[in-house]
C-alpha cells in the first residue's frame, strides 16, 4: 500500500500572528491610496485580509491564521488596487448599510454611513405617523439602500425605487430579492417620475449634487469608481434638483414627507427651489460629521 503523498509547506503556507499581518497591510495603507491617506487602514487591512483568505468577516489581530502562497498573491493584489484607490467595497463586491448587505455593481453609488440619517429620519416620522400600508419611493435608487433599509423596518410598507440606469435596476432587484423583500418592492427605469403614476406617503432622494467642476478634485474612490450619473449635479450642482423638487412635489401625498440628501452648505438652495415647487423644510438633520445632510420637505 503505497502510503499518500505529504502536502509541501509550499503548498500549504504558513501559519502566523494575525496581528503581525495586519501590521504590515495597514503600515503600507497609510502611506496612502491613490496618493491620498486612507481614513481607516486598520479597518481595511481586516477586510483586505479576509477576502484574500477566502471570508467575508473581517480578521482581527488575536487570530491565528493560515496565509497559503496563494492567498499571499490575492493579498499582494489586493493592497496594490487599495493603493491605487478602488475601495474595499467594490473588491468585494456589496456595502453594509444600515446592517443590512448590498450588493453593488459599476451603475450603483457605493453607499456611505452619511447617508444612514436619511433612513432613521424617515422611520422616525413614521414611527410619529404610522399608516396601513404605506407606499414608500426611492428616487435615483441605486443599489436601493435606502428604500430596502427602510422597508426592512417597515413590514407592511410597499416601495417603488427608480433610476435612470438599467444595471442599478438590475442591482437594486437582485438586493431586493436577498434581503426576501422582493414581494414588497417595484423598480422601474425612469427619468425621475415620469415612468410613475399615482402619490406616495414616503419620498426618500439622494440625487447627484456635485458641481461638475469639483468632480476631477473626489478622492479617487469617488471619482474612479462611482458612476458619474449618481455624482454629477451639473454646473453648480443643483441641476437635478430643479428638476427632482418639482417631482417629489407631484408624487408626495397631501400629509406624506420627503427625506433627502444634500451637499454640504447645499440647504439654503435647496430649500428654496424647494419651496419653488411647492413644498416647505418641515426639519433638518446634521450626518456623523455635524454637516446639515438630510432635509425632510412636506406640502405647503
Amino acid at each position: 500500500m503505497t502510503a499518500p503523498a505529504e502536502a509541501s509547506p509550499q503548498a500549504e503556507g504558513i501559519t502566523v500572528p494575525a496581528s503581525a499581518v495586519l501590521a504590515e497591510i495597514s503600515s503600507g495603507l497609510t502611506a496612502g491610496t491613490g496618493g491620498e491617506m486612507t481614513d481607516s487602514p486598520v479597518r481595511d487591512a481586516r477586510l483586505l485580509l479576509a477576502l484574500a483568505l477566502g471570508r467575508e468577516d473581517p480578521v482581527l489581530p488575536h487570530e491565528t491564521i493560515t496565509l497559503t502562497p496563494s492567498a499571499r498573491r490575492r493579498l499582494d493584489d489586493l493592497i496594490s488596487r487599495r493603493y491605487a484607490g478602488e475601495p474595499v467595497s467594490r473588491m468585494r463586491g456589496w456595502r453594509e448599510f444600515y446592517s443590512l448587505k448590498f450588493g453593488l455593481n459599476p451603475a450603483t453609488l457605493d453607499p456611505r454611513p452619511d447617508s444612514e440619517c436619511v433612513v432613521d429620519r424617515a422611520l422616525e416620522w413614521f414611527e410619529s405617523h404610522p399608516l396601513p400600508a404605506p407606499e414608500v419611493l426611492d428616487f435615483g435608487t441605486g443599489s436601493g439602500c435606502l428604500l430596502l433599509s427602510v422597508l426592512n423596518n417597515i413590514p407592511d410598507a410597499h416601495g417603488t425605487g427608480v433610476d435612470l440606469a438599467p444595471d442599478a435596476i438590475l442591482q437594486a432587484g437582485a438586493n431586493a430579492d436577498a434581503l426576501k423583500l422582493g414581494g414588497r418592492t417595484s423598480f422601474l427605469v425612469s427619468d425621475w417620475d415620469t415612468a410613475l403614476t399615482g402619490k406616495f406617503h414616503l419620498i426618500l432622494a439622494n440625487p447627484p449634487y456635485i458641481p461638475k467642476g469639483d468632480l476631477a478634485g473626489l478622492m479617487a474612490e469617488v471619482r474612479l469608481h462611482d458612476p458619474d450619473l449618481a455624482l454629477d449635479g451639473g454646473e453648480d450642482g443643483y441641476e437635478a434638483w430643479r428638476k427632482l423638487l418639482p417631482a417629489i412635489a407631484r408624487r408626495l401625498e397631501k400629509d406624506g414627507r420627503a427625506f433627502v440628501e444634500i451637499g454640504q452648505g447645499q440647504e439654503e438652495m435647496v430649500v428654496s427651489l424647494a419651496g419653488d415647487a411647492g413644498l416647505i423644510l418641515a426639519g433638518q438633520t446634521r450626518d456623523l460629521g455635524g454637516i446639515i445632510r438630510c432635509l425632510e420637505l412636506a406640502h405647503r
